[in-house]
């Protein structure tokens, strides 16, 4: 089906008529099903970003959508367990004081929660994809180079109670390196996921700074993200025929080359129709998840914005 922005908008604002189906037992409903031509495509929760929505109330928009594989942000999960809310005052903001108190205690109180947490607080957080017909493959669990050994075992047993494929980060090369005996620990995936900075040796970005961190162990991995991957000056396609046994996930957007903007998917230089047709050829199994970064326009909605995003790749997969 071919959709305009202004269809997937009335999608998205309609009354969930497939609200009923989460009362069902998870036997009696059918998984949600965002296979195509044999590839995986899902999205990561981030996605929702533009949204003022509790987390949970993703699992309903994504069953709308017709999503049924989620790369899922710690942050989401945790508070769909029940963790106490942490202060967010918005990105790049000048903090008062008493802003900087309350993100503190805030952090605090999530440590305190985290230390009470067994495998069943992120069981039953899995669960409540599993009966909505949506897997859970991915754990986003971005790391800083701040974060204690607590909070990285932290992540690995909430991967593992969860069941997920692997879990993909936002963080650093000294912080992947501290990160390895973890995921030889737990045999867990650990994988970077790469932004811009190429000048930068300690950030994922060139092909080497991949490179070095999947030398640290045979569990540590890749989250392509091709979007930023182009806008790096680096070609997808090639890094994707060198290590495909070593991607965990891409991530799906449009950007311009030489460190250019997000832009709506087709207008960027992101060759996300060519990497789809070759995941389909290869029969690569690792999910394809959107990420939506670029401005939602005016009148629409993350939602409607995912749905559009879905849409183009099945028409790049189905070519």
């Amino acid at each position: 089906m071919n959709h305009t922005r202004r269809d997937f908008v009335k999608i998205a604002s309609a009354g969930f008529p497939a609200a009923s189906l989460l009362s069902l037992p998870s036997a009696a409903r059918a998984a949600v099903n965002s296979k195509i031509s044999g590839v995986q495509i899902g999205t990561i929760t981030y996605s929702f970003k533009g949204d003022v929505k509790k987390p949970d109330e993703i699992i309903p928009d994504l069953v709308k959508i017709g999503i049924g594989s989620v790369e899922l942000m710690s942050n989401d999960g945790e508070m769909m367990a029940g963790a106490p809310p942490i202060p967010n005052f918005g990105f790049g903001v000048k903090l008062t004081p008493e802003q900087t108190a309350a993100i503190q205690e805030g952090q605090q109180k999530r440590r305190e929660w985290r230390a009470k947490t067994t495998p069943a607080t992120f069981q039953r957080v899995r669960k409540s994809f599993d009966d909505a017909g949506i897997n859970v493959d991915i754990l986003c669990y971005n790391m800083n180079q701040n974060i204690m050994d607590d909070e990285i075992d932290h992540a690995f047993r909430m991967a593992q109670a969860m069941k997920v494929k692997a879990i993909s980060s936002t963080s650093t090369v000294a912080v992947a390196r501290h990160v390895a005996p973890f995921a030889d620990k737990y045999k867990i995936v650990w994988a970077g996921h790469g932004h811009t900075a190429v000048n930068d040796p300690n950030e994922f970005a060139t092909p080497e700074s991949f490179e070095t961190i999947m030398s640290f162990s045979k569990y540590i991995g890749a989250n392509l993200d091709i979007g930023h991957y182009t806008a790096a000056g680096y070609d997808p396609l090639a890094f994707m025929a060198k290590h495909h046994s070593r991607i965990t996930n891409l991530h799906l957007k449009d950007r311009k080359k030489n460190d250019g903007p997000n832009m709506p998917w087709g207008q960027g230089e992101t060759p996300i129709k060519e990497v789809l047709q070759v995941m389909r050829k290869e029969k690569y199994a690792f999910p394809a998840n959107i990420e939506l970064e670029y401005p939602i326009p005016q009148g629409s909605t993350s939602p409607a914005e995912i749905g559009i995003c879905l849409d183009y790749a099945r028409k790049c997969l189905q070519s």
